[in-house]
């Protein structure tokens, strides 16, 4: 299955970074019914065609997703809207 694999640096604390990323995953659910929970410090994430996980410490956010077949045609698209996502919410830097 194809993935998405994004490595972003933030400057915010770990329980901001940990809040903004949590507002991502309510998001996500909201608007295409993705279920989720966290473990620690990573929120794992799926529905029919994805799942995957958003880990966040106090430097860094890793974001890992498989996708189906049907979502694999939209994979660059998905991954511009996660990066631009990532610059206007945490103003993150990415080091991939």
């Amino acid at each position: 299955m194809p993935a998405i694999d994004i490595h972003a640096m933030h400057k915010m604390s770990r329980d901001d970074a940990q809040d903004a990323a949590d507002q991502l995953a309510q998001d996500l659910a909201e608007k295409f019914d993705i279920d989720y929970g966290w473990d620690e410090d990573t929120i794992h994430f799926e529905r029919t065609g994805v799942n995957g996980t958003i880990t966040v410490d106090g430097k860094q956010i890793h974001i890992v997703a498989e996708l189906g077949f049907l979502l694999s045609m939209f994979k660059d698209k998905l991954e511009g809207e996660i990066r631009r996502y990532l610059k206007e919410h945490f103003q993150c830097t990415f080091s991939n």
